[in-house]
C-alpha cells in the first residue's frame, strides 16, 4: 500500500499527541502498553494506553474501505516504520514511562496482532519469524546433547 506524505504526516502526529502526555516530567507512569488500532472501514488510528484511555485518534485516507483480508499485514510494517522514525528522533528517550513498554497493533476486539516495538533501558532484540527459523532443532539438539552427558 502506498502512503501519502499527508497520511503518514497524520500517524506521526497523533503519534505525537498520544506521546505528549508522558514527556519527562520526573515521576514514571506506569503504562506498560501503547495500543494501536486501526480500523479499515473507517480509516481511522486509534491510540489509546493500557486503561483504554484514548490518547489521539487520526484518519488515514488509504485506509477508508480497505478490502484485502491482509490489512493487519499490510500496516503493521507501516507503523513499525513510522515508530522506528520517531526513536531515531530521540523522542522515546525523553518518556516518563516505565521501561520496559511496547506499542502494540491490536484488532478491532483489542487482541494483539503483533508488537511494534518495544523500549528498554538496554538493548533489546525483538524476536522475529527470521531470527526463530530452526530454533526448535537448536532446542532439540542441544536438550539431547544434554541428557546425554
Amino acid at each position: 500500500m502506498e502512503m501519502s506524505e499527508q497520511s503518514r504526516a497524520a500517524i506521526t502526529s497523533a503519534l505525537k499527541e498520544a506521546l505528549c502526555r508522558y514527556v519527562s516530567g520526573g515521576e514514571e507512569s506506569v503504562v506498560t502498553d501503547i495500543h494501536l488500532q486501526p480500523n479499515s472501514e473507517s480509516g481511522e488510528l486509534v491510540i489509546y494506553d493500557d486503561d483504554d484511555k484514548v490518547l489521539a485518534r487520526t484518519i488515514v485516507n488509504e485506509w477508508v474501505e480497505y478490502d484485502s483480508d491482509d490489512f493487519y499485514a499490510v500496516v503493521e510494517p507501516i507503523l513499525r516504520t513510522e515508530l522506528e522514525a520517531l526513536k531515531a528522533t530521540g523522542l522515546l528517550e525523553k518518556l516518563s514511562l516505565m521501561k520496559p513498554y511496547s506499542f502494540v497493533l491490536v484488532d478491532e476486539e483489542k487482541e494483539t496482532v503483533a508488537e511494534l516495538l518495544l523500549v528498554d533501558d538496554e538493548e533489546t532484540l525483538l524476536l522475529n519469524d527470521e531470527l526463530l527459523k530452526g530454533l526448535d532443532e537448536e532446542l532439540d539438539a542441544f536438550l539431547k546433547d544434554l541428557l546425554e552427558r
